[in-house]
């Protein structure tokens, strides 16, 4: 193993050369980096929160409140769907998965069912519908989720809820945002370089639940406001304060909008350009032309936004909502919409601000702990083993540290001050294969053994050893890569990082210094023999 083969030289080299490549846009600045010349790599580390600065969110998902949405949902798909079908009704029951509704005349009990079976729809990929129908004695009907569809809501909610807060902590700008999954239905939003928590608050706590209905012209808003709302209606307002008496039934809502951005109403004032997928165009289409002459409320969060008047059908599926936005809200709104809506509430449970000053003691904290350390293991193999072969582990060892950052700059992984613990252990891994090969050595020059043998005997009976170690590591960090979040994954992505360039280092440079050696001194004793 001891051999000096030009494969061996040139890999050396090519790993130094592209690791320093790699690594020496993290010792210029932003614009210095900039300056550099395409061919050039420029990406550099990203800082995690505890080095660069920035906000912390704990938020939960209000599974029992998105709950209650789809009740009302389902309740009111119940109401148009029997009254399309000309079945009165005597009243609803809300339960707490669906309704049981009363039939004025018993003997429609066989249709009620059969047109709420047809509601339901067909099963979904799993096999299995999410709604079901039943009869309940002679003159009422039940429509309700089904058990495992309202357990599968939590989980589903929380998963769609971490990828709009991305989607929209991205619209940002912030770089290398961690959004992790913390328990049943609480999320934590790291988001280095953003100082104000609040304005991340109001960018992903928004829900953006976008709906279009219709005003309901029959009723009267004075007898709503006073108590007597109709059962199919609600009372909303708007920004000012303006009330609405609005159907409760959805003609189309946000999750039929393709596309949504700034634009300018006839005055030339900001305003919000949208876009329907297929399915959600054609049902406006029908809505418009069904109620020409008729206003149609645009709401955003329980908010009214405009109520216009339908003048002709709108079969494009696309329009633009007025109101009176500033350019700043138009386009925090667009950012929303084209993040998507957020399945349930999200409430902050806790918020954290980590400032630059606090960000930049971490770091240099930490760059000290590394150099102290370095220097440490540096001086300890000098004395151990010499200027021969313990220069030859420091030379691996610095090619190491080049490689682990070329590596994490590439990857565009995140250095946190965990990670960097883990870049110190790296390099302590890293000697300790050195350790092993040339204890190895000393070991068979005792016995007797010529210099290239007991080197030659180093690396191979030494290599076994090296391996179990560092796979056992590997599973190691795998487990807390795969099962830890924040700081825990940073360990351990630098540390599987580190395994890699650590072997390669110890073993193939350690290799390629020495067989050099071997090969021009020409030595009668194996130095650290004596």
């Amino acid at each position: 193993m001891i051999q000096l083969s030009r494969w061996k030289i040139i890999l050396v080299v090519a790993s130094a050369i592209i690791g320093c490549l790699l690594a020496y846009p993290n010792l210029l600045s932003p614009a210095q980096r900039e300056a550099l010349p395409g061919w050039l790599p420029k990406n550099a580390l990203n800082l995690g929160l505890d080095l660069q600065g920035g906000s912390y969110l704990l938020l939960e998902v209000d599974v029992p409140a998105m709950r209650e949405k789809r009740v009302t949902n389902l309740i009111e798909d119940v109401r148009v769907t029997l009254n399309g079908e000309g079945i009165a009704t005597n009243g609803f029951q809300r339960e707490a998965g669906g309704v049981v509704v009363a039939l004025a005349d018993p003997a429609k009990q066989t249709a009620a069912f059969e047109a709420l079976r047809r509601l339901a729809g067909a099963p979904g990929p799993s096999g299995q519908v999410e709604r079901t129908a039943s009869r309940v004695g002679s003159d009422r009907v039940r429509f309700a989720y089904t058990d495992a569809a309202l357990a599968g809501m939590g989980s589903t909610a929380v998963d769609q809820s971490i990828e709009v807060v991305r989607r929209r902590i991205d619209s940002l700008g912030t770089r290398e945002p961690s959004i992790t999954r913390q328990g049943a239905d609480r999320i934590v939003v790291q988001a280095p370089g953003e100082s104000d928590p609040r304005k991340l608050e109001e960018v992903i706590g928004q829900t953006a639940q976008l709906t279009f209905q219709m005003v309901d012209t029959e009723n009267s808003v004075t007898e709503a406001q006073a108590g007597r709302v109709p059962p199919d209606a609600e009372l909303l307002t708007d920004e000012q304060g303006t009330p609405y008496l609005v159907k409760k039934r959805v003609l189309v809502s946000g999750e039929n909008l393709t596309r949504a951005s700034v634009d300018a109403d006839q005055s030339g004032r900001p305003a919000i350009g949208f876009r329907f997928d297929g399915a959600g165009a054609r049902r406006f289409g029908e809505a418009t032309s069904a109620n020409i002459g008729k206003p149609f409320a645009i709401i955003l969060d329980g908010k009214v936004i405009s109520a216009p008047r339908i003048n002709s059908a709108i079969t494009n599926g696309s329009g633009i909502i007025e109101g009176q936005f500033t350019i700043q809200e138009a386009a925090t709104m667009v950012n929303l919409l084209n993040g998507g809506a957020l399945p349930a509430p999200l409430n902050v449970e806790e918020r954290r601000t980590v400032t630059a000053e606090l960000g930049a003691d971490a770091v240099a904290a930490g760059a000290l702990s590394t150099a102290v350390g370095f220097a440490i293991i540096v001086v300890f193999m000098i004395l151990a083993y010499g200027f021969l072969f313990g220069g030859v582990s420091v030379v691996g060892l610095i090619l190491n540290g080049v490689l682990i950052v070329a590596a994490m700059s590439l990857t565009q992984a995140t250095l946190t001050l965990p990670g960097i613990a883990g870049l110190i252990l790296t390099f302590a891994v890293a000697v300790d294969a050195n350790v092993l090969i040339y204890e190895r050595m000393r070991d068979e020059a005792r016995t007797g053994r010529s210099v290239i043998a007991s080197m030659d005997a180093g690396f191979s009976k030494a290599w076994g050893t090296i391996l179990d170690a560092n796979v056992t590591t590997l599973v190691a960090a795998a487990i807390m890569f795969v099962f830890g979040a924040g700081p825990v994954r940073g360990f351990a992505w630098t540390l599987s990082i580190g395994v890699f360039t650590s072997v390669f280092s110890s073993v193939l440079v350690a290799q390629v210094l020495l067989a050099y050696w071997l090969k021009t001194a020409k030595p009668k004793k194996l130095p650290i023999a004596e």
